[in-house]
């Protein structure tokens, strides 16, 4: 085997090993989610909402792209772990220890990989991160919706982070602004999971 071809197969290896990752939210009623489960989720919401995303922004946006961020910007939690958006959230410095541990995993294993590959996966990652493209903020939208999806489906429900309907505003509009359609799925799923008594509402009007 080449010293190429090895260090392909040893980034196979240890991206196998994103199954073995948990979530905070479940996958069915029984048991949490994997990040494996939730980074192919990722990529079918960005395929299916596409053409949403693009009669929005009135422009083409480069699907490959997202397809790719939200498959491989998630390895990173194979050592560097899954912190809780509930508990990074009002802590700047729990979000630059997680910014810094990840950083430190993306070069070394993103930059482990030979020829132009190495820097496509570090690019696309730190786009991811940063959020300032299009496709990277649409990306980072479905990421932070598709929790709140789960815990919906599968009757998880906030409870176990004391969430309301206002906190859970707080925690999501901020990435959800980038798209009306992503606004209005987390309200489809918000209102449902009131309904269920999943999630308690916020005394007064909830915010649209």
């Amino acid at each position: 085997m080449s010293d190429d071809l090895r260090q392909l197969f040893d980034f196979i290896d240890f991206s196998a090993r994103l199954r073995e990752v948990e979530r905070h939210n479940h996958a069915t009623p029984e048991r949490k989610e994997s990040v494996a489960e939730h980074s192919w989720h990722l990529a079918l919401v960005c395929w299916v909402l596409h053409r949403e995303f693009e009669r929005e922004y009135g422009h083409a946006l480069d699907l490959e792209k997202m397809l790719k961020m939200c498959l491989m910007h998630d390895l990173v939690e194979i050592e560097a772990g899954d912190p809780s958006a509930w508990r990074t959230q009002h802590s700047a410095q729990h979000r630059e220890d997680k910014a810094r541990i990840e950083e430190e995993v993306a070069q070394r294993r993103y930059g482990a990989l030979p020829g132009e590959l190495g820097a496509e996966f570090l690019a696309l990652w730190r786009e991811h991160e940063a959020g300032v493209t299009p496709e990277a903020r649409l990306v980072r939208g479905v990421d932070r919706l598709n929790p709140a999806l789960m815990r919906h489906l599968t009757g998880q429900g906030w409870h176990d982070v004391g969430a309301d309907t206002g906190a859970l505003d707080r925690l999501q509009l901020p990435r959800l602004e980038v798209s009306q359609t992503l606004i209005a799925l987390y309200e489809e799923v918000r209102d449902a999971a009131v309904a269920k008594g999943l999630l308690t509402p916020t005394s007064g009007p909830v915010a649209s």
